[in-house]
């Protein structure tokens, strides 16, 4: 059945207020009638209604912060306000209505309404006394009057001040209305997709919970004077979105992070390392306690084999000897092997760094014994160091392989945490299963 706003993108601000927690059930109502729906909370909103809430029923980033930029590098107030075929602001507290009303544009919610030329409904809430001020009644009038704003005024009834009297939020179905009539008989202003926020994942389930992730990010630098380095172009994009995509599922993250250039997230247990080796202690010395390795670093292959104590001079040029490095994750799954009364045994997810093929990859799963590998190829455009996409390969040790599309390094994340939590789950289960197996063959 078709609803009155199918094809619409409709932005609905939120301000701070009690009655905020409404707004998830008038999200629901315009859904319900075929929109799209973006959401834009002021600073005091977020206090009342969690944008994590209203993200995953949206299914868009909700914007909460003026300076904000979506993952392409667009302002993401100015998209919303360029691709909405309508705003509502349910509710305007009196604050915001005193702010819209002179431009001041401090939140998103002010600065989507400023910048688009979208018919805008508002729907006011606050104490009674606030809303009968003269200064609400001016404020109310110029957005009505001189804006061409639609006020949907407020209704009388219990008021969060213990109170009665107008002032409470109007009827959800009301507001709905509100909003088929401000949008009738126009055209859709962005009926591309790509013109309008884009869509997210929605937040997965906490399957990570109870479950230590150790995940190594960024690159190494092997010294070759006290001022110059062997390194290589990673910025520890991918590292640091496993980190923060294993958080919000439940896991306990510590990150090992060399050279990197993304600010690392806060709520990991973070070990800063330079060189290779350094890395190399840092994961074999907390191996012992993770349930999952994903080596995502882009660890130097090769060092000098010795490094000057002093400033070289470029006079006369340089030459330089190099040694290959430690191979950490070969090194981590020979750890693992040796402690083989471990039960059940840390799953290991390996990278491959490859160019113009992965067929390399395969044999670099078995050599270095692990349960998976991820490969890209790094000269392919989107998909290398510095961006923020990947397309990756999943390989798996009874070789299936698993092709990726392109991406965001976050749903990347969020694709190989998925295997590794199913290999989780089913090492556990063989883990279990096992001591009847052996009991049955005696």
């Amino acid at each position: 059945m078709s609803g009155r706003l199918d094809g619409r993108l409709v932005a609905l601000g939120v301000t701070g207020s009690i009655a905020a927690y409404k707004s998830v059930e008038l999200l629901r109502l315009l859904q319900a009638e075929g929109a799209d729906v973006v959401v834009a909370l002021s600073p005091s909103a977020t206090r009342f209604v969690a944008p994590l809430t209203l993200e995953a029923l949206s299914r868009h980033a909700v914007e909460s912060d003026v300076l904000a930029l979506l993952p392409d590098g667009r302002i993401g107030h100015i998209v919303v306000a360029d691709s909405a075929d309508a705003i509502v602001v349910a509710l305007a507290t009196a604050h915001w209505l005193g702010a819209m009303a002179n431009g001041l544009a401090a939140d998103s919610v002010t600065a989507t309404a400023l910048a688009s030329s979208a018919p805008v409904v508002v729907a006011p809430a606050m104490d009674g006394e606030m809303w009968s001020h003269p200064a609400t009644r001016a404020n109310v009038a110029r957005l009505r009057d001189e804006f061409g704003y639609a006020i949907v005024e407020p209704e009388s009834g219990p008021l969060a001040s213990g109170q009665t009297g107008v002032g409470r939020l109007a009827e959800l179905p009301r507001i709905v209305d509100a909003v088929v009539a401000a949008v009738e008989g126009r055209p859709i202003r962005a009926a591309d997709p790509a013109e309008r926020p884009p869509r997210v994942d929605p937040p997965r389930e906490p399957d990570l919970v109870g479950r230590h992730v150790l995940i190594s990010a960024g690159g190494t630098a092997e010294p070759i004077d006290p001022v110059r380095f062997i390194g290589n172009r990673s910025t520890g994009r991918m590292g640091v979105a496993l980190a923060e995509a294993a958080l919000d599922r439940g896991a306990q993250v510590t990150l090992v992070a060399g050279l990197v250039s993304v600010p690392l997230p806060s709520r990991a247990s973070v070990v800063r390392v330079e060189t290779t080796a350094e890395m190399r202690d840092a994961v074999l010395d907390l191996l012992a306690g993770a349930d999952v390795l994903i080596m995502a670093a882009a660890v130097a292959d090769f060092r000098p084999r010795r490094a000057a104590t002093t400033k070289l001079s470029r006079d006369g040029g340089l030459t330089i000897e190099l040694e290959p490095t430690e191979d950490i994750l070969a090194g981590a799954s020979a750890a693992v092997s040796a402690a083989g009364a471990r039960s059940p045994r840390p799953i290991l997810v390996g990278f491959a760094a490859e160019t113009g093929s992965l067929e390399r990859a395969a044999e670099k799963l078995r050599r270095k014994g692990v349960d998976l590998l991820v490969a890209n190829d790094v000269a392919e455009a989107g998909s290398g160091f510095g961006t923020d996409t990947n397309r990756v390969t999943i390989l798996f040790a009874d070789g299936r392989q698993d092709a990726q599309p392109l991406q965001s390094k976050r749903a990347v994340a969020d694709v190989i945490l998925d295997r590794v939590a199913t290999a989780l789950d089913d090492r556990e289960t063989a883990a279990q299963t096992e001591p009847m197996r052996q009991e049955v063959r005696r």
